[in-house]
């Protein structure tokens, strides 16, 4: 016989078990494509967006970018500004706490932004926090690291002091290079403390595992401040640059989001899905850099030359569908603070005669048909997109000034390297979506002292003392009228190559709830959720 508190007990057990597998059951997981691999996920490090997508899945800065890409407070609850704008003061949730359980303090703020200036860490975006006092300084080595402008008052209340006002520094904070680190764990695990199970994060998931080339995982932080308002429980990402197989990935159901599809296949993907293809605006310009340390790409009429022979309208329409929109400047419309950017002066030509003028200008210099031989070398990220493109203009280069072109392509990750290592080459494809809305994120680029992203080693004088002169300008309007004058300058030398300003193409399954497309192409998965 089986008595009553037997089966009781049976049932209690029977009543666990069912709920436990409902639980699992009822696990959220969120697929999202992410183009391509990322080198790595120590914020010191990171350049490029995909990267970005995954660390600030894992880490939370002061302030971050809402679903709408507004900025928002992030780990710091609030803050004041001096009357002057030059001291700004932190307070930090009472409740954030490191996914270990730690609090997280003021002092990992601290020695996280003295890591990035620190020139033995080698940070590649540390020119982001140079609006720090003594940033720049301790950075090039000019300083001691102890001299950087951020201080702990107190355990949850951090001052961060700054050379002049800065308009946009809260948009600065909600960059990757802002995130934290843990001290204690970077200093118990050294580089290991970005590897799985090793890694200690903020943000509202934290890192399970990664299997490069294939997916990396980061399940939802339970130790996160919002934690009770994060709904997905999982996140994989599949760096994928395969944009055909991203596609077909989505489209079987496998992932939820694709990144970057090409856009030769807006029209077929609308017809067939509808509001989940997504072609949104963004602050962001695609480009040619020429490698000025070398011939004949140290002649300005060579880089107008070729820059004019390429018809931006054909690549706009014809490559990108009409998703993008022809560049004639570095600065992309749409920057309130800049306003209408200063174009290259053969922008309003047609494109008849700016080949004429091109093929003037080369002859000029010596090269092309009849003189001497012109040989270029296109390198590129590998993407379907930039392929079309780099054919697209070794096409219009050959037809034009009689030139052999040819093509070399990496990974986004080996291509990127590569460039930002000092690598030598002819004419290299790049893009540089902004990290914060001021027309300054986009002429810095070429500012020779800017070793990691002035690709072609542009070196004016004129152009930084212009630069620099904008850093000391207070005054909003006359900054504007300086930068103006900078990216006059640019346009005319043409170190790079405006093409495209670009926008973002996603595949968003309606399964995914809350996405915003936004101009920051900002979308943290805590903002999201899915349903079935």
């Amino acid at each position: 016989m089986i008595s009553f508190k037997t089966t009781t007990r049976a049932a209690l057990l029977l009543g666990s078990l069912l709920i436990g597998a409902s639980s699992a059951l009822a696990e959220t997981v969120l697929h999202r494509g992410n183009s391509g691999e990322p080198q790595t996920l120590d914020q010191a490090q990171t350049s490029i967006n995909i990267e970005a997508f995954i660390v600030k899945d894992l880490y939370e800065g002061l302030t971050i970018y809402d679903a709408a890409g507004k900025i928002i407070p992030g780990a710091a609850e609030s803050w004041t500004v001096s009357e002057d704008g030059t001291v700004y003061t932190f307070k930090l949730r009472a409740n954030a706490k490191w996914s270990d359980g730690t609090p997280v303090t003021a002092q990992d703020f601290v020695f996280s932004y003295k890591r990035v200036e620190d020139p033995a860490t080698a940070a590649k975006y540390a020119n982001i926090l140079y609006p720090i006092k003594n940033a720049e300084k301790v950075n090039k080595g000019e300083a001691p690291v102890d001299e950087l402008g951020v201080k702990a008052v107190d355990e949850k209340t951090l001052e961060i002091t700054l050379e002049r006002a800065t308009p946009f520094f809260l948009e600065l904070l909600a960059h990757q290079t802002a995130l934290p680190v843990s001290q204690a764990s970077v200093e118990k695990n050294g580089k290991d403390f970005v590897k799985p199970g090793v890694m200690v994060s903020n943000g509202a998931y934290k890192l399970q595992a990664h299997v490069p080339n294939d997916s990396l995982t980061v399940v939802k932080n339970e130790n996160f401040w919002d934690a009770e308002n994060v709904k997905i429980d999982k996140v994989i990402f599949y760096p994928i640059e395969d944009q055909a197989a991203s596609v077909r990935r989505f489209e079987a159901k496998e992932m939820d989001l694709a990144y970057n599809f090409s856009a030769d296949q807006i029209d077929r993907l609308t017809k067939a899905y509808g509001d989940q293809v997504h072609v949104s605006p963004t602050l962001a310009t695609y480009y040619y850099a020429f490698d000025t340390r070398q011939e004949p790409y140290s002649d300005v009429r060579v880089r107008q030359a070729l820059s004019m022979a390429v018809d931006r309208d054909f690549l706009a329409k014809e490559i990108y569908s009409g998703s993008q929109v022809p560049a004639y400047s570095m600065v992309p419309p749409g920057i309130d603070s800049y306003g209408e950017p200063s174009k290259a002066d053969f922008a309003e030509l047609s494109q008849l005669d700016r080949e004429d003028k091109a093929i003037e200008l080369m002859k000029e210099a010596g090269y092309g048909e009849g003189a001497k031989p012109l040989e270029i070398e296109i390198r590129y990220n590998t993407n379907p997109n930039h392929e079309r493109v780099a054919t697209a203009i070794a096409d219009m280069w050959k037809n034009t000034f009689g030139a052999k072109v040819s093509l070399v392509n990496l990974d986004v990750s080996s291509h990127y390297a590569y460039l930002q290592e000092g690598g030598k080459f002819n004419v290299a494809r790049a893009g540089w979506v902004a990290d914060y809305a001021d027309a300054e994120n986009f002429l810095a680029l070429s500012v020779s002292s800017n070793a990691t992203f002035n690709y072609g080693r542009f070196n004016n004088a004129e152009y930084d003392a212009l630069m620099k002169k904008s850093y000391e300008e207070a005054d909003m309007t006359a900054r504007a009228k300086i930068l103006h004058e900078a990216e006059t300058i640019l346009s005319r030398e043409q170190p790079v190559a405006p093409l495209l300003t670009q926008a973002d193409l996603w595949l968003v399954s309606s399964r995914v709830k809350g996405w915003e497309d936004n101009a920051a192409n900002e979308h943290l998965s805590r903002f999201l959720s899915v349903s079935e």
